[in-house]
């Protein structure tokens, strides 16, 4: 039976839908039998619950030859006592990373350290644990989130920016307003990390995911990152628009200020070609018990990753 473009598009969106959905996540994870399925089907896309567990995955990637990037994941905590000890968290993961060796930077969305419990809060807390990455020598990539969370997840950004100069930002190539927001950007010298985008969005804020303008503001958006000297992560696993910018930027990619960046479990192949080839790569890996919206966007990406879900539910490969 085949599929029509609009049926695969809708099904998407009733995927990025139940990721947002924090009810129905609160009602599976209530559930031990639900919760135990869902459990197997993310872990195709986790490192597992511990920091243990991520540490052992950014080793065995850097014998591949990438560098890292450790997500202990979750977002939108609107409990201020949740939000410290989620910063503890990622404190005890930059010590942990120190120790460990593998060097890897840490990522994270501000919601998950307490933007949305205030400003202050988040604040507060970003720069606990852009101090605590920088003395374990290594620093801070800021998460992007959803369009209506992007104005103040820049603004922090800038001011946790101005301490913390080595700290990145992620913009999404698919909004309308990230031209602007690159701009803004460049003013600071982290590096950015250049998305498609995940989020739900209409098309009022946000061009089609695989549309060929968001293709095109992609491009754009990374041939001024790259002409400029600035440092980039290109993230996606997209095959086509990885060769649409070796083609249009050539050698330039193989510049010391430019990575290109995947998630673990979805592009392994082609990161692996891209570092044989002479590219700076970096695969990003995530953990931890909050990880539904991150695997519920993941398949959102390729609905066809629906099967893929349930074969990892096949009890004779359990």
């Amino acid at each position: 039976m085949l599929i029509d473009e609009k049926t695969v598009a809708r099904a998407a969106d009733t995927l990025r839908t139940w990721a947002l959905d924090e009810e129905l996540k609160a009602r599976i994870m209530a559930d031990r039998e639900q919760s135990a399925l869902a459990q197997r089907i993310a872990r195709r896309y986790t490192a597992g619950e511990t920091i243990e567990e991520a540490l052992a995955v950014v080793t065995s990637n850097a014998s591949r030859g990438h560098r890292g990037s450790i997500e202990c994941v979750g977002e939108s905590v609107r409990d201020p006592g949740v939000a410290a000890r989620e910063t503890q968290e990622f404190i005890q993961l930059a010590r942990r990373i120190s120790a460990a060796g593998p060097p890897a930077t840490l990522s994270f969305d501000l919601s998950h350290v307490g933007s949305l419990v205030s400003p202050a809060t988040g604040l507060e807390n970003v720069t606990a644990i852009a101090q605590a990455a920088r003395d374990a020598g290594t620093s801070v990539m800021i998460s992007a989130e959803g369009s209506d969370r992007t104005d103040l997840v820049l603004d922090l950004y800038e001011r946790v920016a101005s301490d913390f100069p080595e700290t990145g930002i992620t913009l999404q190539a698919r909004l309308h307003r990230t031209p602007e927001d690159l701009d803004r950007c460049l003013n600071l010298p982290g590096p950015v990390r250049l998305v498609k985008g995940a989020f739900l969005e209409s098309e009022a804020v946000a061009h089609p995911r695989d549309s060929a303008p968001m293709t095109t503001a992609f491009v754009s958006m990374a041939r001024s990152l790259v002409g400029t000297g600035h440092r980039v992560n290109l993230a996606t696993h997209d095959a086509q628009l990885v060769h649409t910018l070796k083609s249009e930027l050539g050698a330039d990619l193989q510049g010391e200020h430019v990575e290109f960046e995947m998630l673990q479990g979805l592009g392994d192949a082609l990161l692996d070609s891209l570092h044989a080839e002479g590219y700076a790569t970096r695969e990003y890996v995530v953990y931890g018990p909050q990880w539904w919206l991150y695997v519920l966007n993941r398949i959102a990406e390729h609905p066809e990753r629906a099967l893929l879900a349930l074969a990892d539910l096949n009890p004779l490969t359990a």
